[in-house]
């Protein structure tokens, strides 16, 4: 029997394939079909399964990852929803926090609502903060309501009552309502959807999750058809954005938790390599087709966040922090109006792709920059099974980027290269200098496409002292599918102050929560022996508007004071103050519960007997404006051997990847293959 994870991404769709028996693994990659993502799911699940010899029969397990949502949401391609909620409150989805993020931008517009105002229908009803109805729902109210949504001719219902989270029934009702007048329609409601205070965030979740929910359900039914037609048995599980799986149902449910689907597979597999190669404090740098997606971990945990931007609309719910930058392969170079050099955040994506794909592309982009400056081998591209035009490449920089700026094809080929080093080297700033935390004391886990391709740089410019390479990194995310476990999230707000009194409450709820989660984990199969959970508070100082969240797993009643240490610590290790006499009120209980699935063994790397024999040649490759060009020694990846180090200048050439070690800097492979980059000072 065999396993298999699946990344979609904006350019390519990524594979590994894990054999039950004995661990080994295949890797592969397909271009991604962007106007129906499961077609390259198909194409490469049929060419993987052929050239390993496994009929579909075989396949015991099937995990995949999708930005599907995400891409639904930036395009603004969602289905056509209308909104219910409580009388007076229909702007509230428009008024939103009134933050200024970019206070000086005057450019800087708010993305258009999802539901416009015409579609956004208020109901007589108000459930007061305490959880009690101060006006009752009036059943002629709603009706009138739903049959104006009628006439729209919506195509999904988002609803969303003040205060629900504490009573849902109005919510409840309206759901009726709208089932029994509009069958047929999708509908999200933000007390199952989002469970907690703050209306502007849950009506915004909510929202997104309806606008979502009809087109990314036919997504996934024609994912698990193309599936069934393989004769693959396993039902398919997608990863959500906590780093967890979920079955298809409940993908379809709540599309809303796979925002960062695939990037949170990335960080779990990250996270799982480097504690195996003895270095658990990373910073991921996903380097793919549009974007470059990097995220910190410490002692060999990702860093969780409960709210983010999602193509500017806020997106409440547990992720994983990922900063997320339009930087990648297909990233578009271009002069602008003032003569300047912009890169990115435009992408050619998988179609027309960067002009050297020969896919109609026009423009150049960092991929055509790296081919130029002899980083990429245009004969090497997924493994010699792509063709790519070098001199198309050439002859967009020359034209386009060069002639415009006075420069030579090689300076503005390296200008565009340093642009985007630039953008990457400030995200991977945001989530670490910038968060407290001390970047020499981490490694740069370089993966995706063309991560390992910018990663020697990228190092330099941040100060990182190492790198750490997975083998095939263009498949990591899918990789990470093979390491993540079955889990799903649960939250209820409890306000009150903290004692000894609440804190029995708050056990209450937590337990209440974990009767669900075990409930859910009965229904997925998992025995009770490989089901677990873990806790967490949302506290603050009275007083405050924002909340940290304080692990309290494996806390009884008489743990309180040892509570308060653990939330003292987290609001100092988030501010880097805390005040030990200030009072402290709860906030929400979290739940995570998790079902521990196989994962695959640690293999060791055989590799060959010396770095000479992996030597596959040598070739020009420009260096930066000091070097100039250099030969580059070029090595065949699976034939290095572990231990010997390589000195650059070098390229290393795999299936999905091309590292470049740069002049001064060593390489080294460990024991269970990853490449680990020692970057000089």
């Amino acid at each position: 029997m065999v396993r298999i994870g699946v990344d979609v991404g904006g350019t390519f769709t990524d594979f590994i394939l894990m054999d039950e028996n004995d661990g080994a693994v295949r890797f592969y990659k397909v271009p991604s079909t962007p106007s129906d993502p499961s077609q390259a799911i198909e194409n490469g699940l049929r060419q993987l399964l052929d050239l390993a010899g496994v009929p579909g029969s075989q396949v015991a397990y099937l995990g995949h990852g999708t930005t599907v949502a995400t891409n639904i949401v930036i395009e603004r391609r969602g289905a056509k929803t209308g909104l219910l909620t409580t009388k007076g409150f229909r702007d509230v989805l428009e008024l939103g926090r009134q933050d200024r993020p970019s206070i000086y931008d005057y450019r800087l517009r708010k993305p258009p609502p999802l539901v416009p105002r015409d579609r956004r229908m208020e109901v007589t009803e108000r459930i007061g903060p305490e959880g009690t109805a101060l006006i009752p729902l009036d059943e002629a109210s709603l009706e009138d309501a739903v049959l104006a949504l009628r006439e729209h001719a919506v195509e999904a219902v988002a609803i969303c009552f003040l205060h629900s989270y504490l009573a849902p029934e109005h919510e409840e009702a309206a759901r009726a309502a709208v089932e029994r007048l509009m069958p047929g329609v999708y509908v999200s409601v933000s007390s199952r959807i989002l469970p907690e205070f703050r209306e502007f965030e849950r009506m915004s979740t909510t929202v997104v999750n309806a606008f979502t929910g009809p087109r990314m359900g036919r997504y996934l039914e024609e994912f698990r058809r193309r599936v069934r037609e393989l004769g693959i048995p396993a039902e398919p599980y997608t990863i959500h954005s906590n780093g967890g799986l979920m079955s298809v149902e409940t993908a379809r449910e709540c599309p809303v938790r796979t925002c960062v689907s695939g990037p949170a597979a990335g960080v779990v597999g990250a996270a799982a390599i480097g504690t195996l190669a003895g270095l658990p404090d990373l910073i991921t740098f996903d380097v793919g087709g549009t974007s470059t997606d990097v995220s910190l971990i410490h002692e060999g945990r990702p860093l969780f966040t409960g709210n983010r931007l999602v193509a500017g609309y806020p997106v409440k719910t547990p992720m994983i922090d990922i900063h997320v930058i339009g930087a990648g392969g297909g990233s578009i170079a271009a002069v602008d109006e003032a003569g300047a050099l912009k890169v990115g955040p435009r992408s050619a994506g998988a179609s027309p792709g960067p002009v050297a794909y020969g896919q109609g592309g026009t423009e150049a982009t960092i991929t055509d920059a790296n081919l130029c400056l002899g980083r990429l081998d245009p004969d090497a591209f997924l493994g010699g099974r792509m063709s790519v035009d070098l001199e198309a490449a050439r002859r967009v920089i020359a034209e386009k980027i060069a002639a415009p700026l006075g420069l030579t094809p090689e300076a503005a080929a390296h200008g565009i290269i340093q642009i985007a080093n630039a953008n990457m080297s400030r995200a991977i700033r945001a989530v670490s200098v910038e968060r407290g935390y001390a970047i020499s004391d981490f490694a740069l886990a370089a993966f995706g496409g063309a991560g390992p391709l910018h990663a020697a740089e990228v190092a330099v410019e941040c100060g990182i002292p190492r790198v750490l390479i997975p083998i095939e990194p263009g498949t990591v995310c899918a990789r990470g599918m093979l390491h993540t476990d079955l889990s799903s999230d649960y939250v209820r707000s409890c306000f009150g102050d903290a004692d000894p009194a609440s804190w029995g409450a708050i056990l209450e709820q937590l337990a209440a929560l974990g009767r669900d989660g075990n409930a859910w984990l009965e229904r997925e199969g998992i025995a009770p022996a490989l089901r677990s959970e873990r806790r967490i508070l949302d506290a603050r100082y009275r007083g405050q508007n924002f909340e940290v969240k304080v692990d309290c797993t494996g806390l009884g009643a008489g743990d309180f004071d040892e509570l308060v240490r653990r939330f003292h610590a987290a609001h100092d290790r988030e501010y880097g103050y805390f005040i030990p006499d200030r009072d402290i009120e709860f906030v929400s209980c979290r739940l995570q519960a998790v079902g521990e699935v196989p994962k695959p063994p640690a293999r060791e790397h055989k590799g060959g007997a010396s770095v000479a024999g992996a030597r596959i040649g040598e070739r020009p490759v420009y260096i930066d404006a000091k070097h100039g060009w250099q030969t580059a020694t070029v090595y065949q990846r699976e034939q290095l051997p572990v231990g010997q180090p390589l000195m650059g200048p070098a390229i290393v050439n795999e299936m999905s990847a091309t590292t470049v070690v740069l002049p001064g800097q060593r390489l080294t492979v460990d024991r269970y293959g990853n490449m680990i980059l020692e970057v000089a000072p």
